[in-house]
């Protein structure tokens, strides 16, 4: 979602915004960054608890491009 953000700000700027961000373009990655070594962390610290989820995560991706083609 915060991702969205950025790309959402970057692709259309010239659209209305109902509210602020904090320190945009900053803390917004700051916390993409932080997500990422979260990910990383528990991957290695628990791969196959983390791999389970990661797992159920990555099978929505074809699901997604089903969808879309609909």
């Amino acid at each position: 979602m915060v991702g969205a953000v950025i790309v959402m700000r970057r692709k259309a700027p010239e659209i209305e915004r109902p509210y602020k961000t904090f320190g945009y373009p900053v803390v917004p990655f700051i916390y993409i960054v932080l997500a990422g070594l979260f990910i990383i962390d528990l991957a290695i610290l628990a791969p196959s608890t983390s791999g389970m989820g990661y797992l159920l995560v990555f099978t929505g991706v074809p699901i997604y491009f089903i969808w879309r083609r609909r």
